[in-house]
């Protein structure tokens, strides 16, 4: 029994070494914009400034698009 458990572990492990890089998910799927919008949302204090901090961050976004639109090149 101890055997078959043995060989059973080193057989999955063989098999998870051989996977495909595209078939193992290293790398997050979330933009960091994405992962501060989840913790303003949550229920943590202090949440609430995260939530601030990204509507000041749009609003300074969108007043520079403003002004290079209005500048000549």
């Amino acid at each position: 029994m101890r055997r078959a458990s043995a060989l059973l572990a080193i057989s999955v492990a063989l098999l998870s070494s051989c996977m495909k890089p595209e078939e193992r998910n290293d790398r997050d799927t979330m933009t960091q914009r994405q992962k501060d919008s989840v913790l303003g949302q949550s229920g943590i204090p202090g949440a609430q400034g995260v939530t601030k901090a990204l509507r000041a961050s749009d609003s300074a976004k969108a007043h520079q698009a403003q002004v290079d639109s209005v500048t000549p090149p």
